[in-house]
């Protein structure tokens, strides 16, 4: 569908050389990224803001995007730091009565480009196939050797953390009575996963990513928390080295990233997957009961299970996809990390009780 009648041509060049080309949508700025796809069927808004896909082009597998509009209350972070959508059939038509804009008009405010009207699905085989690689979003004038070229003298940035985290602690109080009061680590923390806490009676103080582990230990909080965010795991020592500081002093619980760091600064070891894990239907299985749920994901890497010995982790969920790890603990520290999104509702509230283990962990530990 085109922007009554303003549609201008939009190429999307791949390391190869790989080209295609389709109409433009938000904003016109050209843009090297790292190419992936998602394969959920709604929840584009909340895909655009979640702070995980930093400097990544993301192609949706299902084909209508648009057709809700954006609304004032779904955001992920205020501000959207992802670098493009790509999509087969765009709406700028939205029909919903939540909607207060288009998601073009959103986009175009956040500066991320998009394109719509290629062949999504064979560019998701194309990922699938061969990996993520670096894509450059750009206009009719810049031909496929030209953008070839420019991909291969350009590098992934390594300082994503630093650009979605908090600059400054702040704290939500809890929604009714306050029970516990945890410290988030901000790597990119999702909105909806600081709703889970304070609904659960949590006060959350938000800290920013490269907080020492003095700080946190100053403000006396019943468990820490360290969250999703975009990039390599490996590239955040700061947050690494906190929470090796903090093994045995509280409950930690790590979601995504979060899960991976903690893997890491206990000796674990991590790897980056051929084109990662992203959308609503990916099968989990917890070993302990042969449970499966049902799980939203966004992440590039993955604990190697092979690193596992002789750390202390054991490995608690396996992707039935691929069986890689999806969750780790600790044999004798309270501590503990799920690679999926428990706060996503693809279950819709299947994974749920990660968040009150972690509550009845911090309350055994108060008492």
């Amino acid at each position: 569908m085109s922007l009554s009648g303003t549609a201008h041509e939009r190429r999307i060049i791949l390391e190869d050389g790989t080209m295609y080309t389709g109409f433009g949508f938000g904003s016109e700025e050209d843009k090297k990224l790292e190419l992936v796809f998602n394969t959920s069927m709604v929840g584009y808004q909340e895909i655009i803001s979640d702070p995980s896909y930093t400097d990544q082009a993301v192609v949706m597998t299902y084909p209508i995007i648009g057709n809700y509009g954006i609304n004032d209350d779904d955001y992920e972070t205020d501000n959207p730091s992802i670098g493009a959508l790509i999509v087969r059939d765009y709406t700028d038509e939205p029909s919903n009565f939540r909607c207060s804009q288009t998601l073009s008009e959103r986009m175009k405010k956040s500066d991320i480009a998009g394109v719509y009207g290629i062949d999504t699905r064979e560019l998701t085989r194309r990922i699938r196939d061969y990996g993520s690689c670096k894509v450059m979003i750009t206009g009719a004038d810049t031909s496929a050797e030209e953008g070839a070229a420019i991909l291969r003298d350009w590098t992934y940035r390594t300082d994503q953390v630093s650009r979605v985290s908090t600059p400054s602690i702040y704290t939500l109080p809890a929604d009714n009575e306050e029970l516990c009061h945890v410290v988030a680590i901000d790597c990119g923390i999702k909105k909806n996963i600081l709703r889970c806490f304070t609904a659960r009676g949590c006060k959350v103080s938000v800290v920013p990513y490269d907080t020492n582990a003095q700080t946190i230990e100053s403000l006396k909080p019943a468990g820490v928390f360290i969250s999703n965010g975009p990039g390599d795991p490996e590239d955040v020592k700061q947050t690494i080295d906190t929470i090796r500081r903090l093994h045995g002093k509280y409950p930690i619980f790590g979601i995504c990233l979060g899960h991976q760091i903690l893997a890491l600064s206990y000796g674990a070891k991590t790897y980056k997957l051929k084109f990662g894990h992203r959308g609503g239907n990916h099968p989990v299985k917890t070993l302990e009961n042969g449970r499966v749920d049902i799980t939203s994901q966004n992440h590039s890497y993955a604990v190697d299970s092979d690193s596992l010995t002789g750390t202390g982790l054991i490995a608690t969920h396996i992707n039935l996809l691929d069986d890689t790890i999806e969750g780790i603990r600790h044999e004798s520290d309270p501590a503990f990390g799920i690679q999926y999104h428990p706060e996503s509702a693809p279950g819709p509230n299947d994974s749920h009780y990660l968040f009150s283990g972690f509550m009845e962990m911090m309350n055994g530990r108060k008492n």
